[in-house]
């Protein structure tokens, strides 16, 4: 009788689900307070005006308005200027 063995367990299949990351919100549209602007892991985009930041780095806006990316040169920890992204909420 032919048969086979038992062939043991792949190493492949186990890939994890997206994360859905990303800006939710753009320039110009309307917010109300809690609503989601940027889901992401680190700060890519800061928290500016009426805007900020959960515990997994997301950025939700906490007044009504419209959304405003702006870029701002700040002093870094090491005294180097860096270029930051900040978002904001003008009512």
């Amino acid at each position: 009788m032919a048969h086979t063995k038992a062939g043991g367990s792949t190493n492949l299949g186990r890939d994890s689900k997206s994360k859905r990351l990303g800006i939710k919100r753009y320039g110009g549209q309307t917010v109300q307070p809690g609503d989601i602007i940027v889901r992401q892991r680190g700060t890519k985009f800061h928290p500016g005006q009426n805007v900020r930041r959960g515990e997994d780095d997301t950025l939700y806006s906490v007044s009504n308005g419209t959304i405003a990316f702006t870029t701002k040169k700040v002093r870094s920890f090491t005294g180097k200027l860096v270029r930051r992204k900040y978002v904001n909420v003008v009512a």
